[in-house]
């Protein structure tokens, strides 16, 4: 299969080939990030500018290591030192990175649609890289990635996803992937941060308050944290009180599957929704999740380039 989009806005609209073709691509590229030179010629000439309005840390540096790994060159942009603090609009903004000769804007940005908004007008290739609380594709990726090889599939799989939901473009990206691929995905968390609404998204998708409940059987627990920046209001009494119903501790860990997988997309927030023990212990692949987002993120500026993945066994 050939890649065939301009843009990657979101999940929700790919379909499990689309996703199959990157995830096969992001193993091309891991193999590339365990050689002694792990540079490649595929974007060489392009520039490639991280145009981050929100702030970000993981994301932004794994986009930016991934660009120079296929030798393009690399803009970070942030709003904080831009005009957009003088009252640019984001769409002049990008049409003066364009005049620069920018092929690629990789954008985050707190208002939902601003990715698809900019794929409107962009001659550049718009990357999401998380618009408010719609979606995360490359965060959604990275975790379907490090799922299958883990687990060597995905379809069939109980995949758990505990927290806050309904403020979080994490959990959206990752129940469309999931969903996509073939997986049956349990939502968990307080009433107020997970509604029944969600289990109307697809048939395998199911909605559960209790913690007891949600951990049974699962093959994958992928933790999120508190989104206090997108919430109006507290949608629960205090964090002691998260901690102790929801969090995941040593104990709760413990009747887990032996061989479940435990995942945090980050930053995590040690003894809220996971305890330090638990997210260090042998289940946890968080920081191979890290690793994982750079191989992915690689795959897709590479494929939005109109790389194709034969082309990974030739390239030097």
């Amino acid at each position: 299969m050939t890649w065939m989009r301009r843009h990657l806005l979101d999940l929700q609209s790919l379909s499990a080939e689309e996703l199959t073709l990157i995830l096969d691509t992001a193993r091309g590229f891991r193999a590339v990030g365990e050689r002694n030179i792990k540079k490649v010629p595929a974007l060489r000439g392009k520039t490639v500018v991280n145009l981050f309005v929100e702030p970000s840390t993981r994301t932004r540096i794994s986009f930016e290591l991934a660009a120079l790994r296929l030798s393009a060159d690399v803009i970070n942009f942030t709003a904080e030192a831009s005009s957009l603090k003088k009252g640019e609009t984001l769409k002049d903004t990008v049409r003066n990175l364009e005049a620069l000769n920018a092929e690629f804007i990789i954008l985050r940005h707190g208002a939902s649609g601003a990715p698809q908004f900019l794929s409107q007008f962009a001659r550049a290739h718009v990357i999401n890289a998380g618009d408010g609380a719609h979606e995360h594709p490359t965060q959604g990726l990275l975790d379907a990635f490090t799922i299958r090889e883990r687990m060597g599939r995905i379809e069939g799989l109980k995949v758990t996803i505990l927290g806050d939901i309904l403020y979080s473009r994490v959990a959206r990206s990752n129940i469309w992937a999931l969903v996509t691929l073939g997986a049956r995905v349990t939502l968990c968390g307080p009433s107020t941060l997970v509604p029944k609404v969600f289990e109307q998204l697809h048939p395998s998708i199911r909605v559960t308050w209790d913690l007891e409940d949600a951990l049974r059987d699962a093959d994958v627990v992928n933790l999120l944290r508190i989104q206090h920046e997108r919430q109006r209001m507290s949608a629960f009494p205090s964090i002691g009180e998260y901690a102790s119903l929801f969090g995941l501790t040593p104990p709760r860990a413990a009747r887990l599957r032996p061989d479940a997988l435990i995942m945090h997309p980050g930053p995590i927030n040690r003894g809220v929704e996971i305890a330090s023990e638990v997210a260090d212990g042998h289940q946890s692949v968080i920081l191979e999740q890290v690793t994982n987002g750079l191989a992915v993120r690689m795959a897709v500026l590479f494929l939005l380039n109109g790389g194709r993945q034969s082309d990974l066994g030739t390239t030097p």
